[in-house]
């Protein structure tokens, strides 16, 4: 099996530090050994209503700002950093890429000519952004489908289809929820995908907002050929994600488990293999019975 390509979702937990992002890259490309790093991007103005950019944020404690929009602002790099992050990763060795949460965004970021634009869960019935994309960006789209009904859902992929570039899509499953309890992550989704979209699609993946790495591998096993973690370098800092993001060792040890697991799911390519030989001739009883 191939190893699915894990992307660290940095998001916002940089707290507004471009020094901080820039060692968060560091620890994912030299320790955790993940495939991407991932940022989002917001025009605040332009994704908020007049109301919810006044409104202070419902969580005062996690808040950069007085109000929900100047709490935003703070976290947000300019395009000029993006693509500074952009070459920082490259001279690490590491992908970059971004989610996108409005049209002023998807235009800037799609200019940096990433591998991938992903449009998370929230904004995934932004057709004006996903209309810009397929024409005006030629990389790939991964799209989230948490908070997403069925109909919504045959929505997005006919809008790919329309356009003939379903090859072009990456589909996660996904719960969308900061954390999400075990019973809410609804694993199988996966293979509902798979069955749906397997052959149309360029790929499934799964983004995971629950706690530990143990439900990684079953996504894996499932056949997700993209896994997407939130990642802190401290899961006690200020702000709403670090509670479901992974640490430098967990994910760590999840890149190193999934490299495992795709090592082994495989059937015996012979019956007796080499490994065995030895034992079986040290330890096998009654096999002669059955040659007689």
């Amino acid at each position: 099996m191939k190893a699915p390509k894990i992307v660290s979702e940095i998001g916002c937990n940089h707290k507004g530090s471009l020094e901080i992002a820039k060692e968060m890259v560091k620890v994912t490309a030299e320790f955790v050994g993940a495939d991407y790093v991932k940022f989002q991007k917001r025009t605040n103005k332009e994704l908020l209503s007049d109301e919810e950019y006044s409104t202070p944020h419902p969580n005062p404690k996690n808040s950069y700002g007085a109000t929900y929009g100047e709490h935003r602002e703070f976290l947000e790099f300019s395009v000029e950093q993006h693509e500074e992050l952009k070459h920082f990763c490259e001279k690490l060795n590491i992908g970059y890429a971004t989610s996108v949460w409005d049209f002023t965004s998807a235009k800037e970021i799609a200019a940096l000519k990433p591998d991938f634009i992903k449009i998370p869960s929230a904004c995934n019935l932004n057709f004006a952004v996903i209309d810009y994309l397929l024409s005006d960006y030629s990389g790939d789209i991964h799209i989230s489908l948490g908070m997403t009904n069925r109909a919504e859902e045959k929505r997005i992929i006919e809008r790919f289809e329309d356009s003939g570039v379903l090859d072009r899509l990456v589909l996660y499953a996904c719960t969308s929820g900061y954390p999400v309890p075990h019973q809410d992550v609804c694993l199988l989704e996966i293979k509902r995908f798979n069955q749906n979209y397997k052959e149309r699609v360029k790929a499934i993946g799964f983004s995971g907002h629950h706690l530990g790495i143990a439900i990684d591998v079953a996504a894996q096993t499932l056949g997700a050929e993209w896994i997407e973690r939130h990642f802190t370098l401290d899961r006690t800092w200020k702000g709403t994600d670090h509670a479901a993001s992974l640490e430098p060792d967990g994910f760590r040890r999840l890149v190193r488990d999934s490299k495992a697991v795709a090592e082994s799911l495989e059937e015996k390519p012979q019956e007796i293999l080499e490994i065995e030989k030895p034992q079986r001739t040290k330890l096998k009883r009654f096999a002669e019975i059955l040659r007689d």
